[in-house]
């Protein structure tokens, strides 16, 4: 990599690192502003994420909010004709602030940051466990009971289906990615799981071949 191409990725990670400091205080004044109502934080993040919704949705919409060529005052009155109406009080009021100040343009990072922030106050823990195939209700339920003592925390688990997953089963939090003993024990959940199906099976054959005995 050339100087210049050195000078640009510098620039860029900084930008990175600054507009989600941005972010991070946005969100903390949103959710603060939340609790001293008294009101939900997860209906609040909830409605933010609808926003976040509608903007990934109607592009052209997302475009203009984030475009450094349109007036404020413009981007307010199309908030205002399209938002205004379903929104609480308290949601267009944030909008209006982040727009008056510019920074439309980085609503997704105030949203993801808002949403890490509300994980963090509920000792939330994102949670991505990837299998060869797709994990049943009971399965997922015991999963999370035994990762939610291993991450100390309320684990937030989302499932992926990956087919290629080496040994069937990765859980990762964060960036880490548990060990083959974490992985074991959660294996192991799955073999407890197959088994007790197995055995209620059987016991219900033999009812039937037994019926006398019930």
């Amino acid at each position: 990599m050339d100087t210049a191409q050195d000078a640009r990725f510098a620039a860029e990670f900084h930008a990175d690192i600054d507009v989600e400091k941005i972010a991070e205080v946005y969100a903390e004044a949103l959710l603060n502003a939340v609790r001293d109502e008294g009101a939900s934080l997860d209906e609040a993040v909830e409605e933010f994420g609808s926003f976040i919704d509608l903007l990934d949705a109607q592009s052209r919409f997302a475009a203009v909010l984030s475009s450094a060529m349109i007036p404020v005052e413009e981007k307010v009155s199309l908030l205002e004709k399209t938002l205004r109406p379903q929104a609480s009080p308290r949601f267009w009021n944030f909008l209006t602030v982040v727009a008056n100040r510019g920074r439309l343009d980085i609503l997704k990072p105030i949203y993801a940051a808002t949403r890490s922030s509300l994980d963090r106050r509920y000792n939330r823990i994102p949670v991505v466990v990837t299998t060869a195939e797709k994990i049943d209700s009971d399965l997922f339920r015991a999963l999370s009971e035994k990762l939610r003592v291993v991450v100390g925390g309320e684990p937030v688990v989302r499932s992926v289906v990956d087919p290629e997953v080496i040994g069937g089963l990765v859980v990762r939090v964060g960036d880490t990615i548990y060990d083959a003993s974490i992985l074991t024990q959660l294996k192991n959940v799955r073999q407890q799981m197959i088994d007790r199906s197995a055995h209620e099976i059987q016991c219900r054959r033999d009812s039937f071949r037994n019926p006398e005995g019930n």
